[in-house]
């Protein structure tokens, strides 16, 4: 086919040439009229000058088609259309592959550059939730560092405090030693015994609750020597009326009445009422053991 067009091509420059040819030909003859005319009105002007030889155009021989076969010049340029037109559609096609191929690839990057940026976030949250916990962990370690300083601390401030006021009670005691001698023996028993059951509160550390249930139980316990110590009297007093018996009902009434108003009900917190029943209580029992 390409073969073919070639040699379709070569035909038409030859052609071509070979009309230039004519045309260049038929001037030449014409100017030599022309060059005839003018030479008969100046002949005799001329006729000394040399007469210029004729151009003579060679025998150009046009090429000879075949026999049979024609040229179809429109053949010819539908060809070279369809040539065109497919190199055409070809670079189209190549514009549009190359386009797709573009978007391709930008599609590919921006889905890399979101994913690139999720996976940042997701890094930027770990971290700062990591953060969060080692300040979390940061602040308790500090804060249980501060209270066992605060307690340690307490308890320092309590065996300075014990230690100081064994110190003091030591030389009180050795200083009564001094004074007395032999005869305080039981005194010192009793405050040794004394000291030895005071123990420090040590409530520095202790929150508003603790403090309002340690000074209940206190209270509780206070009420309870108040009660333990008014039946050790009244057993001491009901023993000396009986050891006595010389005394009368009257005298041991009024004893007794004087006795619970000042160390009874009204130290352990009661109210008056529940003396004076106590009272009347203890003058019947009295007046039983009188008959």
């Amino acid at each position: 086919m390409l073969r073919e067009q070639g040699e379709e091509e070569e035909e038409e420059e030859e052609l071509e040439e070979v009309e230039e040819e004519e045309g260049e030909a038929e001037d030449d003859q014409e100017e030599a009229s022309e060059d005839e005319g003018d030479g008969a009105h100046g002949q005799a002007t001329e006729e000394a000058k040399p007469k210029p030889k004729p151009f003579m155009l060679p025998n150009l021989v046009p090429p000879k088609i075949p026999d049979g076969e024609k040229v179809d010049f429109d053949d010819i340029h539908r060809k070279r259309m369809e040539k065109d037109l497919n190199e055409l559609q070809a670079l189209i096609e190549s514009h549009f592959e190359n386009r797709k191929k573009e978007e391709e690839e930008l599609i590919s990057l921006k889905e890399r550059i979101e994913k690139r940026r999720s996976e940042r976030a997701e890094q930027h949250r770990i971290r700062s939730e990591r953060e969060k916990e080692r300040q979390k962990r940061v602040e308790e370690e500090r804060a249980r560092k501060e209270e066992e300083e605060a307690k340690k601390k307490a308890e320092d401030d309590a065996k300075k405090k014990k230690t100081l006021t064994s110190l003091h009670f030591g030389g009180y005691m050795q200083r009564t030693d001094r004074r007395s001698g032999k005869k305080q023996t039981e005194r010192e028993k009793k405050k040794k015994i004394l000291s030895d059951r005071r123990k420090p509160l040590n409530i520095e550390h202790l929150s508003e609750d603790k403090i309002r249930e340690k000074a209940n139980e206190l209270w509780k316990w206070m009420h309870q020597l108040e009660a333990e110590k008014f039946e050790l009297q009244y057993k001491f007093a009901r023993q000396k009326y009986e050891a006595s018996k010389g005394c009368s009902a009257a005298a041991l009434l009024s004893f007794i009445h004087t006795f619970l108003l000042i160390t009874g009900p009204y130290r352990a917190g009661q109210g008056k009422a529940n003396a004076d029943s106590t009272i009347n209580v203890l003058r019947n029992r009295v007046s039983d053991h009188q008959k």
